[in-house]
């Protein structure tokens, strides 16, 4: 059962990879490429999640912390600039 399990998070976080990795190559805006590069990293988060749930291990617990920082003040930062070119 977990075998089957692992294989099929790979495959679905790895689809998901891929298309925001497309996104990312054909955005027509700014806007679109940054948007599909957090998602790009919350698909990360979620494979460095499961692969610690599958495992059972808990060290991975301090890279989920930073990934997870990292693409807030991503976010932030990109709100703050999209906020700024408008004004």
């Amino acid at each position: 059962m977990t075998v089957v399990l692992a294989v099929v998070l790979t495959v679905l976080l790895s689809v998901t990879a891929l298309l925001a990795l497309a996104r990312i190559y054909r955005g027509p805006s700014l806007l679109d490429r940054v948007i599909a590069a957090d998602l790009l990293l919350a698909t990360m988060l979620g494979s460095v999640g499961a692969e610690a749930a599958v495992t059972g291990h808990a060290t991975t617990l301090p890279v989920l912390v930073v990934l997870s920082l990292l693409g807030f003040v991503g976010s932030v930062a990109l709100v703050r600039f999209a906020a700024r070119e408008e004004a």
